[in-house]
């Protein structure tokens, strides 16, 4: 039962744990669809920032501020996508859902005490001319009535038909700049998995990437995010107010990642063996 810390707020944002996890990967598709799925709305509260896990998520990520990093407003995100998601309103499991697309903003700096709502809408959007079905996702997260950050997302929840067409060929690097390059280790995935709840099996270990139906595990995309938002704020000493992102390739855990400049002065690529694996602009707060 969904818990209400007062009878002002929305319910209080569940915890990613084992039992959460369980319901997202038991989730199954609805038997029959009848027509165009109505948006699903949300709000739940967060009761107030945990500063400890704020400093955890930095020096986990790469971080040096002594702030809240952009990319820590998707793990609260995330948890208010998954609670909705499992509303029986939404017709399609959530194993496999794969994420497509995110963009950050922060508007202004996080209360430290405050309550924070996450209002959220899913649109799921008209099934493309392939089949594929995409979900439209909005999170805004707000104190005192002053908006704090905006997430949106785009999941892919139903793949599409293969054309038959031979896929094109994928771009080759990016002349920029190195910005930055890490290497994962086996255990990347579940270290990413303590510091933002996200257990998923997929990013764990080989077995447990196996029973998803993955050769290997990958890292999470959003680790991937928050690693590049990281290396951004580094390499101009001020925090990235808005940070976007299109995944195009899988990273699996053990390879080398390498961050560089885009063709735009504002812009990223995120290669992985060579290939584009992640791509996107970034802007900067004032100041």
């Amino acid at each position: 039962m969904l818990r209400l810390i007062d009878a002002g707020l929305a319910p209080v944002l569940p915890r990613m744990g084992p039992g959460f996890i369980l319901r997202v990967l038991s989730k199954r598709t609805r038997a029959v669809l009848a027509g165009p799925v109505a948006p699903l709305t949300s709000r739940f509260t967060l009761p107030r920032l945990d500063l400890a896990h704020v400093a955890r998520y930095r020096a986990a990520l790469g971080f040096t501020a002594d702030a809240v990093p952009l990319t820590y407003w998707y793990l609260p995100v995330q948890r208010a996508h998954m609670a909705t998601l499992l509303s029986s309103a939404f017709p399609y499991r959530l194993a496999g859902i794969v994420h497509v697309e995110n963009a950050l903003i922060a508007h202004v700096s996080a209360p430290a005490a405050a309550p924070i709502v996450l209002a959220t809408r899913i649109d799921v959007l008209p099934p493309s001319a392939s089949g594929a079905v995409y979900c439209a996702l909005e999170t805004v997260g707000s104190a005192g009535g002053e908006r704090i950050f905006t997430c949106t997302s785009k999941y892919l929840a139903v793949r599409g038909a293969r054309s038959g067409q031979p896929k094109g060929q994928r771009p080759a690097a990016a002349a920029g700049a190195v910005i930055d390059s890490w290497t994962l280790g086996p255990s990347s995935g579940r270290d990413y998995a303590r510091v933002s709840g996200d257990w998923n099996p997929i990013h764990l270990t080989r077995w447990s990437a196996r029973l998803m139906g993955l050769p290997a595990p990958i890292i999470h995309g959003m680790h991937s995010v928050a690693r590049t938002c990281a290396a951004l704020d580094a390499r101009a000493g001020r925090q990235v107010a808005a940070l976007s992102v299109r995944f195009t390739a899988p990273v699996p855990l053990g390879e080398a990642v390498v961050l560089k400049e885009g063709d735009a002065a504002d812009s990223y690529v995120l290669f992985c063996a060579g290939v584009p694996a992640a791509s996107g602009t970034f802007a900067f707060g004032a100041g």
